[in-house]
């Protein structure tokens, strides 16, 4: 029987971003609706890391706003991380806190830190018109420096941005030229307060994208469907599982809300597969 695999993610430190990426609520460039904060206090993201793991998460990604993996952030990650471990050992810790050097990867992965979460987030012709602050290079040789020191990689994108369908095939080319173990699959979430007003994609486009990775990766790789999953396959879950998916992100994302909880395991359920209690591809 098929298993799906449930993630959660925590924003850490919302909003405050220099960089100018369109597609972002939490750019400072905008004046988008959200919640904005300094980094959480640390027994609250204890709490908030027990609860996703008895919602059924195996996987728990500690995210930040902003460019890259300073200084600052990497000894608050670190500490989160290490005290996350020791309280749910099984829990597997993702962090995505934009471009990082390769000591800074290794200091995450001695605190416990097994995955780092860094989107191409588009093809690298359509990402100068998106963002002009840092380079789709930049992004690319993070994702390489963190398959060098050890960790796994979760690589993925934002589809719906403007981008044409060839853009499509190419940002999947660069995602599996990278080999991730995981590669998240966004859908673009409009928001008027942002550059890019809309998103030119529906259910079909979706369900293609899905469907021609799934074609493409290697056996054990994890396809999750995360932001934007509600408004492109809230009630069809189905088709979307069949096209390929196994993995999906539960409750809210970064600066936007998900379904609760409950509904995608009582859903998983009702479909006739079951949730997965590992992260390893083999429970």
């Amino acid at each position: 029987m098929k298993k799906i695999f449930l993630c959660a993610i925590n924003n850490l430190l919302s909003g405050a971003c220099s960089e100018d990426c369109k597609f972002c609520s939490q750019s400072s460039r905008y004046r988008t609706d959200i919640q904005r904060y300094s980094f959480k206090d640390v027994d609250l993201v204890l709490e908030e890391a027990k609860k996703a793991y008895k919602n059924g998460a195996t996987g728990y990604c500690l995210v930040t706003s902003g460019k890259e993996l300073d200084e600052k952030k990497l000894d608050y990650i670190c500490n989160l991380a290490s005290k996350i471990k020791k309280e749910l050992p099984s829990l597997r810790i993702i962090a995505c806190n934009g471009l990082a050097s390769k000591e800074a990867l290794l200091a995450l992965k001695k605190s416990g830190v097994q995955s780092y979460n860094h989107n191409l987030e588009t093809s690298k012709d359509y990402y100068k018109t998106i963002c002009s602050t840092h380079s789709w290079e930049d992004r690319f040789v993070t994702c390489e420096a963190v398959k060098s020191v050890g960790l796994s990689l979760c690589c993925g994108g934002i589809f719906g941005m403007g981008e044409t369908p060839k853009d499509r095939d190419n940002l999947i080319k660069s995602i599996l030229s990278l080999k991730p173990s995981s590669i998240p699959i966004n859908f673009y979430i409009p928001n008027q307060a942002l550059p890019i007003k809309k998103r030119n994609l529906d259910f079909k486009d979706g369900l293609n994208i899905i469907q021609t990775l799934k074609s493409k990766v290697e056996k054990n790789t994890i396809l999750m469907v995360a932001g934007g999953r509600e408004s492109i396959f809230g009630g069809r879950e189905k088709e979307m599982f069949e096209a390929g998916t196994n993995a999906i992100v539960i409750g809210n994302y970064l600066t936007t809300k998900g379904f609760p909880p409950d509904y995608d395991r009582q859903k998983i359920l009702e479909l006739g597969y079951e949730v997965a209690v590992g992260c390893d591809g083999t429970q």
